[in-house]
Parts: structure tokens; C-alpha cells; sequence
């Protein structure tokens, strides 16, 4: 008797097309003969895995078989399942192909040898003024270039390359496995349906050579950490002469001695005496844009009041906006008091009042009438 096909799957009879095709994927990973060889038991699950899905997958075909079940495609119902399992051509063999893609056989090879090169990586540090103005940065990469001698063919200059005798150029072969055909990469040409017989002595038949290459790279201001800049076409050589990769710059703002970003916005914590705060004075700032913003503090300032400075954070990116510059003051309490300074202080706090320190006092007091209400 033969299972059912949504139990087969592993799969709720109301599956839909994605929770099929996952099912499927999965098992299919798990016992392709490739995975287990000589195994007749894995072969046969694979065979029911198979057969489960390409019923399951037409709509026309899962209509049926959830009306009549098995008995559907019994006797030339529906047009039968193309012998066994279905894996002639347009059958298995192509259902697998658009489902696992490279997964299996790595990337599908281009037909006549030409393969994508690689895309490259490259890790950029720039400083936060760099990111602010935007610059042009020269960069060395190693990567594959197309080879001079033999024009990126692989070729010895005087030759070309030949159609594959083994695959007759398709790049793919078939193998019979029990009851049905699995298509394959080639052996022999490697999936390019082309060999070399007589290969270029300078780069052996690769098609490229290594080579240290010199990239002008955009930095546009008001870049921000983590971004990947794309040089289209400037990664690896393809493969005898197939279309190159892409190199990706990978760049990392380097964090700077007094400003913090976040956004478009800069912070900046500045340290002032305690009779600065009280009394009131100014003091003035460094900016990224090269000058410098004088800060006003206001009689009495509080630790961690901040000063926004409009327009003087980060631009930004390939806008005309411009983030703003918050100045945070932190009041710093005096150290190493002489005895004149100790005997000023002492004099003021006795002078001091509850209108002078306004937060404490009114901290204190609410505090006192906390305890008194335990009490009660």
C-alpha cells in the first residue's frame, strides 16, 4: 500500500506551496542518493519523497488525489505519472534544478566556460572628520585580473577552446540511479560544456592571474559606520573571460576624542567649574566644520543641562540637511581646596539658604515627611 503523500511530506493536508516546497527541500537534502550511496532504503524514500511532491505541487493533480487519494492515478488516471516517479525529461530532473538551485552542484556553470568572477571585500577606517567632509581614498586590492596573453580564454594564443565531448557542451550529464535518472554536473569539463587541451602557459588555462590593483574610491560626506560602498565590476576576474565581481568597501568610523554621533547628531560633554555654573560665564567649542561656537552658560546652570548648537552636527548623506551639536555641561566639584578655600566655602554654606540649592532641599524634605508617614 502506498503511504500518504501529505505524511510522506511530513506536511498538513492544507499545506500551502512554500510549507511544500520547504518539506520537500528538506527531505529531499537529506536522502538524495548522492548523500547515501548504495543505500536501497534511502533510495526508496527518496523516490516516494519525489513522487509525494510532484503530485502534490499541481493543483489539478492534488485536487484529485485528495478526492480519490492513490486510486486517481491508477490505471492512466490524470494522465499517469510519467512511469516511475516521473523523472523523464521535464520531470524530476527539473523540478530538483528550480527548487535547489547551486545548493547541490554549486553555481551553475555558464555554457561555454564563462563564469562570473567573485566579489571581493575591503575594510575601510575613517575618521569622524573624514565621514563629516567626504573624501576620495585611494585603496590596494588583491583580486584576479583578466589574463594579457591569452585575452581571459584560457587559451594558448593560437588556440580556442573545444566543445566538451563528454556532455557534447551542455555542461550537464545523466546517471542512471535504480528507477530513475539524475542529472549532473559534468566531470569532465566541470560544467562549462568547453575543455582546453592546449591551456596558456601564464595563467594555466584559468583564464586570469593575480594581480594588486590601485581603486579610487567616493566617500561622500555625512557617510555613517557600517555603510557598504559597491564598485560594480572591480571584484575577481570571471572565468575565461566571463563578466567580473563586484568589490564591496566596508566602512567603520573610527570613534573620536570628544564628539559622539548618533545620526546626524553630534554630542559633546564639556566640563565647567562649579562657580562658572553658578555665577554664569561662556566658553567655546571646537567644531567639525573648522570653527569655533562660543557656549553662553546662564546663571545657576544644573550638572547635565545641554546647549543645542542648530547646524553643527553631520550632514546628511546626499541631502542638504545638517544634523545639530548638543553641548552636555557637566559641573565639575573643586579638589585640592587650600585653607582660604575651605574657610569660603564653609562661609557660604552658612550663608546658603533653601532658596540657593532648591533641588536638595526639596529632595530632603520629601524625604523627612516619607519617614514620618512609616511611622504613623
Amino acid at each position: 500500500m502506498k503511504p500518504d503523500f501529505y505524511e510522506t511530506l511530513g506536511v498538513a493536508k492544507g499545506a500551502d506551496e512554500k510549507e511544500l516546497k520547504s518539506a520537500f527541500r528538506k527531505l529531499a537534502m537529506q536522502y538524495h542518493p548522492d548523500r547515501n550511496p548504495g543505500d536501497e532504503a534511502a533510495e526508496r524514500k527518496f523516490k516516494d519523497i519525489n513522487e509525494a511532491y510532484e503530485t502534490l505541487r499541481d493543483p489539478q493533480k492534488r485536487a484529485a488525489y485528495d478526492r480519490f487519494g492513490h486510486a486517481a492515478f491508477e490505471n492512466g488516471g490524470m494522465g499517469g505519472m510519467g512511469g516511475a516517479g516521473g523523472f523523464g525529461a521535464g520531470g524530476f530532473a527539473d523540478i530538483f534544478e528550480d527548487i535547489f538551485g547551486d545548493i547541490m552542484g554549486g553555481a551553475r556553470q555558464r555554457r561555454g566556460g564563462r563564469e562570473r568572477g567573485a566579489d571581493l571585500r575591503y575594510n575601510m577606517e575613517i575618521s569622524l572628520e573624514e565621514a563629516f567632509t567626504g573624501k576620495t581614498a585611494q585603496v590596494r586590492v588583491p583580486s584576479s585580473i583578466a589574463c594579457d596573453e591569452c585575452q581571459g580564454s584560457g587559451a594558448k594564443p593560437g588556440t580556442q577552446p573545444v566543445t566538451c565531448s563528454m556532455c557534447q557542451g551542455s555542461g550537464r550529464v545523466r546517471a542512471a540511479q535504480g528507477f530513475f535518472s539524475i542529472e549532473r554536473t559534468c566531470p569532465q569539463c566541470q560544467g562549462r560544456g568547453q575543455t582546453i587541451p592546449d591551456p596558456c602557459p601564464k595563467c594555466a588555462g584559468q583564464g586570469r592571474v593575480t594581480e594588486e590593483r590601485s581603486l579610487s574610491v567616493n566617500i561622500p560626506a555625512g557617510i555613517e559606520d557600517g555603510t557598504r560602498i559597491r564598485l560594480a565590476g572591480e571584484g575577481e576576474a570571471g572565468f575565461r573571460s566571463g563578466p567580473a565581481g563586484d568589490l564591496y568597501i566596508f566602512l567603520s568610523v573610527k570613534p573620536h576624542e570628544f564628539f559622539q554621533r548618533d545620526g546626524a547628531d553630534l554630542y559633546c560633554k564639556v566640563p565647567i567649574s562649579m562657580t562658572t555654573a553658578a555665577l554664569g560665564g561662556a566658553f567655546e567649542v571646537a567644531t567639525l566644520d573648522g570653527t569655533q561656537t562660543r557656549v553662553k552658560v546662564p546663571e545657576g546652570t544644573q550638572n547635565g543641562r545641554q546647549f543645542r548648537l542648530k547646524g553643527k552636527g553631520m550632514p546628511v548623506l546626499r541631502q542638504p540637511a545638517v544634523g545639530d551639536l548638543y553641548i552636555q555641561v557637566a559641573v565639575e566639584t573643586p579638589q585640592n581646596l587650600s585653607k582660604r578655600q575651605r574657610e569660603l566655602l564653609e562661609e557660604f554654606d552658612k550663608l546658603s539658604s533653601k532658596e540657593n540649592s532648591p533641588q536638595s532641599s526639596g529632595f530632603f524634605a520629601r524625604m523627612k515627611d516619607f519617614f514620618e508617614s512609616l511611622g504613623e
